[in-house]
């Protein structure tokens, strides 16, 4: 059946993301009270995306965003080529003291029944910086781009950023690109500048010029102001309470044609199960229940909007593209970091009911 959305068989560019950049400082599973050693991951929700659609699906990707020329700056910058993105900078100078700087994210891991911890040192952050203008975008889509990104996160940093998706998303429109956004809502970021009221505030405006919505149940109440049911859901895993607030969102916002989110139950930190689900142009769509052993979880949701992103532009059948986002965000909390290390091949394989029998 068809999706409602009108994708560009072709472009020089099939994503092209918005957002910040950051690099995570993960010290595996001991607190950083305790750490001695850390690794460091190059991360941002919007990144995410664009680098996993790029390293692991095989797509031609962009990352407009804001980089800093300073040591952190070239350690970023290096991974984003590592992982085949292309990258559109603004451009700042550090100036050695107090920057501007490149976002920190300090996420330990946690183990068992310890969950993880995640907090930022955002302070003078570049990304925050951006605003309206500082992206040449008649020139970014100037051979064609097929589809558009940002999400909540970049949007909550400051009160330019939204104008930037705004100019964005209708720049991508005007050169025929399907647009997404990820609600992504996180109260430590809007809370120290308005909390939900302003959240609603500002994410209303942006998902007017939206077509595919990525967001929980959460998301949907606090990022869009949408009310929840009376009734709770039997668990973590019951898309009714999803599904069931799917008519208040087209009702406020009627152009959006797709919503999805995942789904996830917590048993321990290492032992989630998980599912995914999507209204797709009228239509409801739930992927199975699969238990994870999971090494880290962050950025699974990333994993799955980018492989279900894959799907929909590959011109899959829904409920492919739901199996496949699903399968390659259950594959993402195998692997440390928040970007893909799955080729395809895994996606599909788990996607089509694959098991973890050793492949000789």
């Amino acid at each position: 059946m068809s999706v409602g959305l009108n994708i560009r068989p072709e472009g020089a560019l099939d994503l092209v993301s918005l957002g910040a950049l950051v690099h995570r400082l993960d010290p595996g599973t001991i607190p950083f009270r305790k750490a001695t050693e850390c690794r460091i991951h190059v991360s941002g929700g919007e990144f995410n995306c664009a680098a996993n659609l790029a390293d692991c699906f095989g797509m031609k990707t962009g990352i407009a965003t804001a980089m800093v020329d300073y040591p952190i700056g070239d350690l970023i910058a290096e991974r984003v080529r590592a992982m085949g993105v292309k990258p559109f900078y603004k451009r700042f100078k550090h100036n050695g003291v107090n920057g501007p700087n490149m976002a920190t994210v300090l996420s330990d891991r946690g183990f068992g029944v310890r969950p993880p911890v995640v907090f930022y040192n955002r302070s003078n952050e570049a990304g925050a910086l951006l605003k309206a203008g500082d992206f040449d975008w008649k020139s970014i889509f100037a051979g064609g781009v097929r589809w558009f990104h940002s999400g909540g996160i970049f949007a909550a940093l400051s009160a330019t950023t939204s104008d930037v998706i705004i100019e964005g998303m209708q720049a991508a429109k005007q050169a025929g690109a399907v647009v997404s956004f990820d609600l992504n809502y996180r109260a430590k970021l809007w809370n120290i500048w308005g909390g939900e009221q302003k959240a609603v505030e500002v994410l209303d405006r942006i998902v007017k010029n939206v077509d595919v919505l990525v967001g929980n149940e959460e998301d949907l109440q606090k990022g869009l102001g949408i009310p929840g049911p009376e009734v709770a859901a039997k668990s973590k895993l019951d898309p009714s309470v999803f599904f069931s607030m799917i008519g208040q969102v087209v009702a406020k916002h009627p152009q959006i044609k797709v919503i999805a989110t995942t789904l996830r139950e917590v048993h321990s930190t290492n032992h989630h199960s998980w599912s995914a689900v999507a209204w797709i142009n009228g239509q409801t769509y739930s992927a199975p229940t699969a238990e994870l052993n999971v090494y880290d979880r962050v950025g699974g949701g990333d994993g799955f909007a980018s492989g279900f992103f894959y799907g929909l532009m590959s011109g899959e059948p829904p409920e492919d593209a739901v199996r496949l986002g699903w399968a390659h965000g259950a594959l993402l909390t195998t692997f440390p970091g928040d970007t893909t290390m799955a080729t395809v091949e895994q996606v599909r394989a788990f996607a089509k009911g694959g098991s973890a029998r050793i492949q000789r």
